[in-house]
């Protein structure tokens, strides 16, 4: 066994391996305070055949006994994985993807299982890191060490590795992945922060990256184990030289066509054309003619870029597509708007509910709930294929995650705007970043739909071509760049500041001067992108949609919630009866009224605030007679307080039957008398009436 300590912000951080899980390839045990990780790593021992990429997966698996809970439901075992899981999951994936050797086709899964979970340490930085050392130790080739950092930012200086009270202080939340030299991967949520502190901040997490990196070196040096052959395959020169021309040409004309579908199927045509053009002279190498056009299209792509500064669509690498947006698309809907940018489009619905409607989460996190929830879609037909429709991926729950973390800044409070609120992007059209589409229309549906937003949000995806010494970076890429590109980094933010980050290398890191190259033009082109949606909407429309629901607000006293509930809950569902509205009731006594109708919603409030007014002596009130006895009757002065009428105050004359003055169901003016130490209230009609002339009117002690 082998283990390895160092501190990290006050805690002790340990790698351990050796100890655990010793069939698999690599495991490590991870342990930052009280969170404990174990990830492991294998590999098949032979590559897969007739696949052109990695086939890795990696899976992120939360056990709910890590925070000492038993899952809900009837089934009580952990079933599908939380959105935190998947994303956790796709941290990871994306960290060390690009550092397995080009042309490794073995399958290889790597497993991070959180066994013990300390809310001051997260266990996403554990699981990329564990990932990086199980790989690194293991036969698998790995292009490692990496290690990840979270940080966050109080009072505009960065905080590594916050705890949980400092994490609610921060106005970002960011993870990064890197080696030595460079930086791989960053996720960031940010509450408007400036360009120049998103760097200083990445910068912090960078240092602390080294750090840890050293320990696995160390771990590397002391149980790593001899890696396995890739058996790199060379495209025969002959075929390449004889091929190489007559692809290049078709493609290079092909690169010229601006409209995608119409350039792909000429890419299609072209290697269609050399396949059979030089098939009849290679016979046995159609997969190499296969492989050549790719390699060729990707050669002459990025050279056309970087030379000549000239993109697929005949953009210059800094323009934008342009844009048309389009608010309240949908007859019925809370809110709605299409954003348009090129070739890609969305279509973003908004849509109100009371706060009973918000997502219940059941994770290993401290939060249990959330209002604000952002939905993405991505059916086939957005990219002009067929298939199937299961549900979503992982690929959707991350894009849908990362434009809620966009627009989370700028909803509203709770207290300012009691609602929850859904947002839907529905993908339409597919050319490029179709998640910060989705930030812009989403952004637009909710000024659409009355939502008081701080201000508007846009986003921009950022490319890289980096052939040598020359980097060429664009603004605005499109679904051929990124696939080719070797950068997809996408900011989203207000005119006052970044409001959230994501980016993927595909070589191994990238430097900090191009990173703040990147972010530069990237805030220019989101702020550019938010002026053209300001000019179709700028602010939330005055009032709310006519088809969503107005939400009243009453506070009530805790000690009156079970006069508006009732007994068996028979007063409140009266009310939603009668007036059609919703209800929930929070235990503070904040109480909440959600009416589509106006009129229901003030009925509603009455009969309420009737419920939790108190009786006053001497007060006088209209009453409902609910019961009558010999002795007398007892009046509703309000909902659900009751009154006895005694039959000597029902006249000043005296009464020989309570029927003969009031009967059941009867409506009657009454003076509150007085209220006795047990709460007893006692009523009087004759109290009211004008006494007969003379002072007569009955025996003395029925007066």
């Amino acid at each position: 066994m082998h283990s390895y300590t160092m501190e990290l912000q006050g805690k002790t951080l340990t790698m351990e391996t050796g100890r655990l899980a010793k069939q698999a390839s690599g495991a490590v045990l991870l342990r930052h305070g009280d969170t404990v990780v174990l990830v492991t790593a294998t590999a098949s021992d032979q590559p897969r055949d007739n696949v052109d990429f990695l086939p890795l997966t990696v899976d992120y698996e939360e056990r709910l006994y890590a925070v000492g809970r038993i899952p809900g439901g009837f089934i009580k075992r952990e079933g599908r994985p939380t959105e935190r899981a998947i994303l956790g999951c796709r941290l990871t994936d994306r960290s060390v993807r690009p550092l397995f050797p080009k042309g490794f086709r073995n399958s290889v899964h790597v497993v991070a299982t959180v066994l013990s979970m300390d809310q001051d340490c997260p266990p996403e930085p554990l699981a990329i890191t564990g990932a990086s050392a199980a790989l690194s130790i293991s036969k698998i080739p790995f292009e490692g060490p990496i290690a990840a950092a979270v940080v966050g930012l109080i009072d505009g200086e960065p905080v590594v590795s916050p705890s949980q009270e400092q994490a609610e202080k921060s106005s970002l939340h960011l993870m990064l992945a890197g080696s030595k030299d460079a930086v791989m991967m960053v996720e960031a949520g940010a509450d408007e922060i400036s360009k120049e502190e998103v760097l200083r901040s990445i910068q912090a997490g960078h240092e602390q990256v080294r750090e840890m990196i050293a320990l696995q070196e160390q771990m590397v040096a002391d149980a790593g184990c001899e890696k396995m052959v890739v058996d790199q395959v060379e495209l025969p020169q002959e075929i390449v030289n004889a091929v190489e021309p007559a692809i290049r040409e078709g493609v290079s004309a092909a690169l010229k066509i601006s409209e995608k579908q119409e350039r792909e199927d000429k890419l299609a045509e072209v290697k269609q054309e050399v396949i059979e053009n030089f098939l009849n002279q290679y016979p046995d190498n159609e997969a190499e003619l296969g492989k050549i056009f790719e390699n060729t299209l990707k050669d002459t792509l990025r050279k056309t870029i970087v030379n000549d500064g000239l993109r697929p669509d005949g953009r210059s690498p800094r323009e934008i597509r342009p844009i048309s947006c389009e608010v309240s698309a949908l007859p019925r809907t809370h809110g709605s708007a299409i954003f348009t940018r090129g070739q890609t489009q969305v279509l973003n619905i908004c849509t109100l509910s009371a706060l009973r409607d918000m997502q219940m989460l059941d994770g290993i996190g401290l939060e249990e709930s959330k209002r604000f929830m952002h939905h993405y879609n991505f059916p086939p037909y957005s990219v002009g294929e067929a298939g199937f429709m299961r549900g979503p991926g992982r690929r959707e729950i991350g894009h849908g995650a990362l434009a809620e973390k966009a627009l989370l800044p700028v909803i509203p409070s709770e207290d300012d705007f009691p609602y929850t609120l859904r947002l839907v992007s529905e993908v339409l059209e597919s050319n490029g970043s179709t998640s910060m589409g989705s930030v812009c229309a989403g952004s637009l549906a909710m000024m659409d739909t009355g939502v008081p937003l701080k201000r508007g949000v846009s986003g921009i995806a950022m490319g890289l071509i980096k052939e040598g010494d020359h980097v060429v970076i664009l603004s605005d890429i499109q679904g051929v760049e990124d696939f080719l590109g070797d950068m997809d980094f996408k900011i989203a933010g207000t005119e006052e500041g970044i409001t959230a980050i994501q980016m993927d290398i595909k070589i191994k890191g990238i430097s900090g001067e191009i990173l703040k190259d990147a972010i530069d033009e990237a805030d220019k082109g989101y702020k550019h992108i938010l002026g053209i949606m300001n000019e179709t909407i700028s602010e939330a429309r005055p009032e709310l949609s006519e088809n969503a629901p107005r939400m009243i607000k009453l506070q009530i006293g805790i000690d009156k919630i079970r006069d508006v509930i009732g007994p068996g809950g028979r007063m409140i569902n009266k009310i939603i009866a009668e007036t059609g509205v919703g209800i929930d009731i929070e235990p503070d006594g904040r109480v909440f009224i959600a009416a589509v109708d106006p009129e229901g919603g003030r009925k509603a409030r009455e009969m309420i605030e009737a419920l939790v007014k108190d009786v006053e002596a001497g007060e006088i009130y209209t009453g409902k007679v609910t019961r009558v006895e010999r002795y007398g009757a007892f009046v509703e002065v309000l909902p659900g307080k009751e009154g006895l009428l005694h039959i000597s105050h029902l006249d000043h004359a005296r009464v020989e039957k309570t029927e003969d003055v009031v009967k059941l169901g009867d409506k009657i003016e009454v003076k509150v008398l007085d209220i006795d130490e047990k709460g007893r209230i006692n009523l009087s009609r004759k109290a009211l009436l004008e006494r007969p002339s003379g002072g007569g009117g009955g025996s003395s002690r029925n007066r």
